[in-house]
Formats: structure tokens, C-alpha cells, sequence
């Protein structure tokens, strides 16, 4: 006698599912992930085989300028609803003694990848209490010690987030509860989970799920790497910031004429875009890895290019900040790495 094959997620289910999402169709996309429960496919599958990678996809409209901010929001939404129905349809009580709490830290939105996480852990048999995006390190410690839970699961998905979390991280370990880190945020392989003192790390839900069971109950095991850590320099870069984007900005207008045509929304959007690449640097300062910095850059020329605006704008905003920066050693040693990779893929901004 041979066992019957458990029924799989298909990319028909799949292209039904992101036409829900593309439509803003909450009732269908609910509907969708319940039947596919009712003919036997696993509750873990539908949320990694269908509803992950399909919000994975949205992401990607959004960076080719395929969809806007709002439809992207929208399909976000969606797919929150049918995980959390999915979620209910499937609630069972825990079986393995201790808890987890699962948390996006202070200045984290995206919440998806942390409920994923927690569905699926708590589909393993762990008690799991999900709190959600944007939590304040101080209402997280005072959760943890009215609580007391075994475990606090934090969820990064930019590393823009890190000198944040590293006080998160910190603050939980000082409170006793070791620290599960997972999501794109702390960079290949997790390498800034542990240099910010993560007792664990995940790359995502499954590996979440093995690693926390099969080091049940956890421990604190997690070092902070501090003399990796450039905590002054962040610092001194924070106090700039103000006069720095001023500067990016003065540049931009200066040496790139189609700005002077901008629109004041345009102008608007621009300054968010360079406060974010300073955000970036600031934060690869922090952790001591210039590839913080270089892969955003990647990700954004591809972003820019989708919407028609010259990628080497990139290499000229960074071009204001070598004088204002001359004395912050590694600063600068991360704007170089940037600007050589930039170099790099041909976009030199012209002299």
C-alpha cells in the first residue's frame, strides 16, 4: 500500500489567488484559501505556498511601478484578511508547555512575515501571541514581564530598522527572554541578528518553527558584537541629518535641471527618497557593513529606472555628503562602497 500525495498548492491557485489580491477582492481571496482547506491542502502550505509568495509578487508590482502605493496597500490587505481566516479555521489549542510572543519592533510595519510566523508556530503547538507592527521597546519589556513568555520573535523586513532593534534586542535579553530574529532585515544569512546579539535566527517561517522547537525550551545564548558596532558615528550622522539632506537636496536642484521643473509633490517625494538613502547609510554605519548600503542602492536603481528617473541621480546626492562627512571615518568608507558600486553598474553621475 502506497501513501496518498497530501494535495499541493498550484500555480493556478496561485494566478486565482493574485487576481483577488489585483482586485481588491477580500471576500474572494477568504473564500479561495478556505475551500483549498476543505479539499486537504495543509493550512502551512496555503500560507507559504500561496499567500507569502503572492505578497511577495505585490511587492515587486510596486518596485516596477506597476501598481501604486494604494493598490499595493489594498492587495496587502487581502492577504491579511484571508491569513486571518485561514488562521481561524485552523485554531487549535497548544500542546508544548512555555510561550511566544512574536512582535514587529519599533518603526516595523510589515506585518505579514511576523504573522506568518506566528500561524505557523502556532500550527506546531506553541502558545503564540502576536503583537502586531510599530511596538515600542518600553510596552514590549512591560508586556515581557507581566507575560513572562520564553521566547519574543522580532520581525525585521528593513534594515533601515536596526539601530532600533538592536535597543529592542538588548532590552529583552536584560529582561531574561531570549530573542528570535527573522526577515530581510538583518541581511544575508542573518549576519546583523547576531551582530546585534540575537540569541536566534530564522530566514523565514518553516526554519522558524524547526529552530525554536528544536531548542526547546531557548536560552540565552547571544553576544552583542560591540566593537563592530559604530554607535557614535549613527549617532553623529542622526544629529546631521537635518543639514545633510538639505545638502542632497541643494545638489539635486543644482546639477540635475528637470528638478527645476518638479512639482511640489515631486519636490516632496524626492526628499523622502534621499531621506530614506541617508537612512540607509546611517544605518550600514551602524552595523559596519557597507552591504546594507549597496543593496539598497541595487534595489533602487531598479525602482528609479521603472519610473523614468535617472539612476545616477543616486551617485549625485551622494556626491554632496564626502565634505560634510570628512570627519566620520567609516561614514565615509560606506559612502565610497556606494558610490563605487554605483560606479560599478555604469551610473556615474557625469561631471
Amino acid at each position: 500500500m502506497t501513501a496518498t500525495a497530501r494535495p499541493a498548492v498550484t500555480a493556478a491557485m496561485r494566478a486565482a489567488f493574485d487576481r483577488h489580491l489585483g482586485d481588491a477582492d477580500e471576500d474572494g481571496a477568504v473564500a479561495l484559501v478556505l475551500g483549498l482547506l476543505e479539499r486537504g491542502i495543509a493550512a502551512e502550505d496555503i500560507m507559504l505556498g500561496l499567500i507569502a509568495p503572492a505578497q511577495d509578487e505585490v511587492g515587486r508590482r510596486w518596485a516596477r511601478n506597476e501598481w501604486s502605493v494604494a493598490l499595493e496597500h489594498a492587495a496587502t490587505h487581502v492577504s491579511e484578511r484571508a491569513l486571518a481566516a485561514l488562521a481561524t479555521a485552523v485554531r487549535r489549542p497548544p500542546v508544548l508547555p512555555g510561550s511566544v510572543v512574536v512582535a514587529c519592533p519599533d518603526g516595523e510595519w510589515h506585518t505579514l512575515p511576523a504573522r506568518i510566523v506566528a500561524e505557523v508556530l502556532r500550527l506546531r503547538g506553541l502558545h503564540v501571541t502576536f503583537l502586531g507592527a510599530h511596538v515600542p521597546t518600553a510596552h514590549l519589556i512591560s508586556y515581557l514581564h507581566q507575560h513572562g513568555p520564553d521566547l519574543v520573535a522580532l520581525s525585521c523586513m528593513l534594515p533601515v530598522r536596526l539601530p532600533r532593534v538592536c535597543r529592542t534586542i538588548e532590552s529583552c535579553r536584560l529582561a531574561g527572554v531570549p530573542v528570535l530574529a527573522g526577515g530581510t532585515g538583518f541581511g544575508p544569512d542573518g549576519v546583523w541578528a547576531r551582530a546585534l546579539g540575537a540569541d536566534l535566527y530564522a530566514s523565514g517561517a518553516v526554519e522558524a518553527a524547526d529552530v525554536v522547537l528544536g531548542q526547546w525550551p531557548p536560552r540565552l545564548t547571544g553576544t552583542v558584537a560591540s566593537e563592530r558596532l559604530g554607535t557614535d558615528e549613527h549617532a553623529r550622522l542622526t544629529d546631521r541629518r537635518a543639514d545633510l539632506l538639505g545638502r542632497m537636496g541643494d545638489e539635486l536642484r543644482r546639477r540635475f535641471p528637470p528638478m527645476r521643473d518638479y512639482t511640489e509633490r515631486q519636490h516632496e517625494a524626492t526628499l523622502e527618497d534621499l531621506a530614506f538613502l541617508l537612512d540607509f547609510l546611517s544605518a550600514a554605519v551602524f552595523v559596519g557593513d557597507a552591504r546594507l548600503l549597496t543593496s539598497y542602492l541595487d534595489f533602487t536603481v531598479g525602482v528609479l529606472a521603472s519610473r523614468d528617473v535617472p539612476p545616477e541621480t543616486l551617485d549625485l546626492a551622494l556626491s554632496a555628503l564626502p565634505g560634510p562627512l570628512h570627519d566620520l571615518p567609516r561614514s565615509l568608507e560606506v559612502l565610497a562602497a556606494g558610490r563605487r558600486r554605483l560606479a560599478e553598474r555604469g551610473f556615474t553621475y557625469p561631471d
